[in-house]
């Protein structure tokens, strides 16, 4: 009996626009990964993000690893 294990992808971008990070999902949900969540790395002298890291996972058995 295999077990589920969860597999997490990171990608990372900077440049962060809506265009660059909705390409970003839908390239990698084109590829079996679900969408999680976005972390923002910010700059000290701006209110936009330098850069963003954009988290995706996706169900796998031991054997898949």
């Amino acid at each position: 009996m295999s077990s589920r294990l969860t597999l997490y992808k990171v990608v990372e971008t900077m440049v962060v626009t809506d265009e660059s990070l909705e390409s970003i999902i839908n390239e990698w949900v084109g590829q079996g990964w679900s969408f999680d969540n976005f972390q923002f790395a910010m700059r000290e002298s701006s209110k936009r993000p330098a850069m963003a890291y954009v988290i995706f996972t996706r169900m796998a058995s031991e054997d898949e690893e």
